[in-house]
C-alpha cells in the first residue's frame, strides 16, 4: 500500500514558491530572439550580439563543427557558422543556452551522482523534436514556443531536486521502469508529480498558459483541453528521445520508437491520417531522430 506523501499541498506550493528564480524564463525575448526574428537583420548585426556571449559562442563554433563534420576546415567565425547553421538553429541555441546554464545553476552541484549531462541533452533533444512534430502535424506557431515546451517539460524534475532534495534523493535510488512509474513514485515521496511541479513554478514565473499547459499535462495530454496538441507532442518527444538512445536519468525502462505510436499523443495528433499519411509522417519523424544525436553534440 503506498504511503502518504510528507508534503501537504501547502507546504509543496510554498517550498516551490523560495525555489531559486531562472533569469532565462524572464526574458525569452532577447536581443537576440529580436535580431533573427527582423527581416531587415544582417549575418554582421546577429554575430555581433552573439559575440557578446562568451558560452554561446563557444557552443555556435562547437554545433557547427559537429553537425558539418565533412567541412575542408574547422569553422572559427561566427558569420560562417550562421551562414552553415541557418537563423532557426541559432534561436534554438540562443535559447537553449541560458535556459540549461540556469538549470546548472538551481540544482547547485548538488547529487554529484546524478548524470545532469543526460537530463540537458535529453531536454534540449525534446525542444527539437516537439516542434518537429507539431510541424509534422501542421501545428503552427509565430514563435519558439514549439521548441521553449519541449525544452523545459521537465523543468519540474531540476525544482524537486532544489527543493525536496531528501525525497529527489530517494527517487535517484529507485530508477523506474516507466514514466508512469516515475510520476506514481514522485506523488508518493513529494506529494506532486514533476509536471505539476513544474507547471506551478512555471507560473510563479508568469509564462503563459501556452508554455504552462502542455508542461503540466506531457503525461497525460488528453486532459490538456485546447492546449492538447502541444502536450501531445511533447509526450511523443520525450519516448521517441529516449528511443534514440537520449534518456533521461531517472527512467530505466527500453523504449522503441513503434511504442509511441500506441500513446495517447500519437491518437491526439495523427489519429486521422490514412495508412499512407500515417507512414509518411512516421518517416519524417525517424528522419528527425536520425540526425538528433550530431545535433545534440555539438550543442551540449
Amino acid at each position: 500500500m503506498a504511503q502518504d506523501p510528507i508534503y501537504s499541498d501547502e507546504i509543496i506550493a510554498r517550498k516551490i514558491e523560495g525555489a531559486p528564480r531562472l533569469a532565462s524564463l524572464r526574458s525569452i525575448g532577447t536581443a537576440l530572439s529580436e535580431l533573427v526574428y527582423a527581416e531587415n537583420s544582417f549575418t554582421s548585426q546577429i554575430a555581433e550580439v552573439i559575440r557578446r556571449d562568451p558560452s554561446l559562442t563557444s557552443r555556435l563554433l562547437k554545433l557547427v563543427n559537429s553537425v558539418f563534420f565533412g567541412l575542408s576546415q574547422r569553422v572559427n567565425n561566427i558569420e560562417e557558422a550562421i551562414f552553415y547553421l541557418g537563423l532557426r538553429q541559432i534561436r534554438e541555441l540562443a535559447l537553449a543556452t541560458p535556459i540549461i546554464e540556469d538549470f546548472e545553476r538551481m540544482h547547485g552541484g548538488g547529487f554529484k551522482n546524478a548524470p545532469w549531462q543526460k537530463l540537458w541533452r535529453h531536454s534540449i533533444g525534446c525542444g527539437i523534436i516537439t516542434r518537429e512534430i507539431l510541424s509534422i502535424a501542421g501545428v503552427c506557431f509565430e514563435d519558439d514556443t514549439d521548441y521553449i515546451i519541449g525544452l523545459i517539460h521537465n523543468v519540474g524534475k531540476i525544482v524537486a531536486a532544489s527543493t525536496f532534495p531528501s525525497a529527489f534523493g530517494k527517487l535517484l535510488a529507485m530508477p523506474a521502469s516507466s514514466t508512469a512509474e516515475l510520476c506514481r513514485n514522485e506523488v508518493e515521496l513529494i506529494g506532486w508529480d514533476h509536471a505539476r511541479i513544474g507547471a506551478y513554478y512555471l507560473e510563479k514565473h508568469h509564462l503563459g498558459p501556452e508554455i504552462i499547459e502542455p508542461v503540466r499535462w506531457h503525461n497525460d495530454p488528453e486532459k490538456a483541453g485546447e492546449y492538447a496538441k502541444s502536450a501531445a507532442a511533447i509526450q511523443l518527444a520525450d519516448y521517441m528521445v529516449r528511443a534514440a538512445g537520449i534518456d533521461s536519468f531517472e527512467v530505466e525502462g527500453v523504449v522503441c520508437e513503434e511504442d509511441c505510436y500506441a500513446l495517447p499523443g500519437w491518437a491526439i495528433l495523427f489519429a486521422d491520417r490514412n495508412e499512407k499519411e500515417d507512414e509518411a509522417v512516421k518517416t519524417a519523424v525517424h528522419n528527425s531522430l536520425t540526425r538528433l544525436p550530431g545535433v545534440l553534440k555539438g550543442m551540449i
